[in-house]
């Protein structure tokens, strides 16, 4: 039997997060979507997912390219958000919304293809709840959201409307009937309630929303890193690639989705070990491998390149005086009475990752 000790040393964080990552893997196998336990898999240019149409273009490339996240994923608001929807909207809507007639099912599946100014534009995902006939045929579409507060919610997000846009678009076409009216629902995760907006189907905005995904094709297409555009000014102060995009104080800014960061120690383990496996060629930083000594054991990890005297060291071979995030001195050169700051030698992944229009950051 286990001793109350050894109960109590038995929780900790770490535990805890590895609990929660065994878990979700054995959920993901039970229904069936094994692809969700590895790294994303890079979409076709012309593929979107109706859940990131109308955002900043460039995090989304970023996104959509498996570029290095620089923070952790926010589990508690996945999971917080699908609770609310299985849980809450999903009884709310059979209890007190639905008639005799009509029921909910809890997704539907849109794949629908659009040619939008001479090129083709791929609508790929599956849907919130949906009311729908008794021969479960879809009725009114809704998306589920959840937020902190509810108190500055007015209307819906351009982003949300895009969404219910394409699902009641791609659904229209996929019954052969007129599914023309969604509804927005937002639900706050402290007081648990909700604010909906109805949302009918407009044409004109339809429009806008796939010439933004024909321009969002594009960038992709010509492998062009798009301008950090956000439809809100405090996007960026969120963003999981605000310090490659250049919108934080680091001397980083408009680096294309591939390779990390050099110097840059802030991202989570977890974060690099994914962007290492969804990548061949991706190799570690000398400052990530002093912070994760236990992934250079797995990983390939840069060289040390010394511009004055050219000379290449392992990672390991130079004395970092137990602080990564500083650049050490060539010793060849501290031999000779010289202090030469050693640089990361740009590594394969990183050439030209930053696309024809953006900038390669002075590494140096």
């Amino acid at each position: 039997m286990a001793s109350p000790t050894d109960v109590v040393e038995r929780i900790d964080a770490e535990g805890f997060a590895e609990w929660y990552r065994e878990r979700e893997f054995a959920r993901n196998i039970r229904n069936g979507q094994p692809y969700f336990n590895g790294p994303s898999q890079v979409p076709d240019p012309e593929r979107h997912s109706p859940s990131q149409l109308m955002q900043c273009h460039r995090k989304i490339v970023y996104r959509q390219e498996n570029a290095p996240e620089e923070t952790e994923d926010p589990e508690g608001i996945f999971w917080a958000g699908r609770k609310f929807e299985e849980d809450v909207i999903v009884p709310y809507l059979q209890d007190a919304v639905v008639g005799d007639d009509t029921y909910v099912r809890n997704s539907m599946w849109v794949d629908e293809t659009v040619g939008t100014e001479g090129q083709q534009s791929r609508f790929k995902g599956s849907t919130d709840p949906v009311i729908v006939t008794g021969e479960s045929e879809p009725l009114v579409v809704t998306e589920v959201k959840t937020k902190d507060s509810l108190e500055h919610v007015s209307s819906p997000n351009r982003h949300h409307r895009a969404q219910v846009h394409a699902y009641m678009h791609g659904l229209s076409e996929k019954y052969d009937r007129d599914v023309s009216e969604a509804v927005v629902i937002y639900g706050s995760r402290t007081a648990l309630d909700i604010k909906a907006f109805h949302e009918s189907f407009d044409e004109g905005f339809w429009q806008e929303v796939c010439e933004w995904a024909a321009e969002h094709t594009a960038y992709r297409t010509d492998d062009v890193l798009p301008p950090g555009d956000p439809e809100y000014g405090w996007e960026c102060e969120f963003c999981a690639f605000k310090h490659r995009c250049g919108e934080s104080d680091e001397p980083y800014a408009d680096v294309g989705p591939r390779g990390l960061l050099p110097g840059f120690t802030e991202y989570p383990r977890s974060q690099v070990k994914t962007y290492l496996e969804s990548h061949d060629v991706a190799a570690l930083t000398p400052v990530l491998a002093h912070e994760y000594p236990e992934l250079a054991e797995e990983f390939a990890v840069q060289q040390w390149e010394c511009p004055g005297c050219e000379t290449m060291y392992a990672w390991d071979d130079v004395d970092q005086r137990n602080d990564s995030s500083t650049r050490p001195f060539c010793p060849s050169c501290a031999d000779d009475g010289d202090l030469v700051t050693l640089q990361v030698g740009t590594s394969q992944e990183m050439k030209g990752s930053s696309g024809e229009g953006g900038e390669k950051v002075d590494f140096s």
